[in-house]
């Protein structure tokens, strides 16, 4: 799809990514609706925007009229924690026929990473049956699984910027060590674009990531160095990650119900199985170091405007 030729309707627009790929959108020339629970003056002018919520399926269908394409990009971890699979399930539901209804033509999912097996966390457990049943849409389903997203205002950035900050020695889980392949969120709106933009992406399934594979204690201890904090991490056997989500609620802001799954699902190897998005979408990937310090600055930048 290139700009001009059907408007672009994005689900989730007032979110950490939602945000970001509307502008990038916008940018491109592209035409562009929003659905949001209410209309925000946080989002660019030029983006329409339509009132409405996925669990309440009457008002989905007005947001469709028209859609060529849509992008699929929320979640229900930032309400309360108990049920949060089953709003999802509904929300992909209730998208789902809406858009089948509206004859949309594709949907591009950003998802999560994460091999299918019974140990597989709640969280990216229930991010694989919402690409699950969107793939079972009429229209044609892009699916983009993403393990860490690194940007300011992320969940993930903001846990490992908070836990860095205040705690210089952290007693860990021993899954600590696990795997991920953690990319820049300015990457993720490039390929979300780059998906919209080319039709050869539809109906299939990427794993995206970064250029690197790291544990999530060398992302510790790699956001402690360029953040100028010292930071001393020791893992031990009997601390699980369902413990550590507690103590991690105390020392960050992030929401319980955000971070206690983030935090179970460490247990869970995240890395790409296989890199043909690079093929089809090609770019520059921004290494994790320089990811941490563009959201640092875009912190700084954003905590300056606040003071003022």
């Amino acid at each position: 799809m290139e700009p001009g030729e059907g408007t672009v309707l994005v689900t989730g627009a007032t979110g950490f990514i939602g945000g970001r790929l509307v502008n990038a959108l916008l940018q491109d020339g592209f035409r562009v609706r929003c659905l949001v629970r209410k209309k925000s003056s946080a989002l660019p002018a030029q983006a329409q925007q339509v009132e409405g919520d996925l669990l309440e399926v009457s008002t989905v269908p007005e947001a469709m009229k028209g859609i060529d394409t849509a992008f699929y990009l929320v979640h229900s971890m930032a309400g309360k924690r108990a049920g949060f699979e089953e709003r999802d399930r509904n929300a992909a539901g209730n998208f789902s026929v809406a858009a089948d209804n509206a004859h949309v033509r594709r949907v591009i999912y950003l998802g999560g990473l994460g091999e299918v097996t019974a140990n597989l966390s709640e969280h990216l457990a229930s991010r694989l049956e919402v690409a699950n049943i969107l793939r079972r849409g009429r229209f044609s389903t892009t699916v983009l699984r993403a393990a860490v997203i690194i940007g300011a205002g992320g969940a993930s950035y903001e846990m490992i910027r908070f836990l860095v900050d205040r705690l210089p020695v952290m007693i860990t889980p021993r899954w600590v060590s696990t795997r991920c392949q953690p990319i820049a969120v300015n990457d993720v709106v490039r390929y979300l674009v780059g998906c919209l933009r080319g039709e050869d992406t539809a109906g299939q399934v990427f794993d995206i990531g970064g250029p690197e594979i790291l544990s999530y204690r060398e992302m510790m201890e790699r956001f402690a160095r360029i953040s100028g904090r010292i930071n001393f991490i020791v893992p031990v056997p009997f601390l699980t990650p369902r413990l550590s989500s507690y103590w991690v609620g105390l020392i960050t802001p992030v929401k319980p119900s955000i971070s206690m799954p983030l935090i179970e699902g460490l247990k869970n190897e995240v890395i790409c199985r296989d890199h043909k998005i690079r093929e089809l979408v090609p770019m520059d990937l921004t290494t994790y170091d320089e990811a941490v310090r563009l959201a640092l600055a875009e912190t700084s930048s954003e905590m300056n405007k606040d003071k003022k």
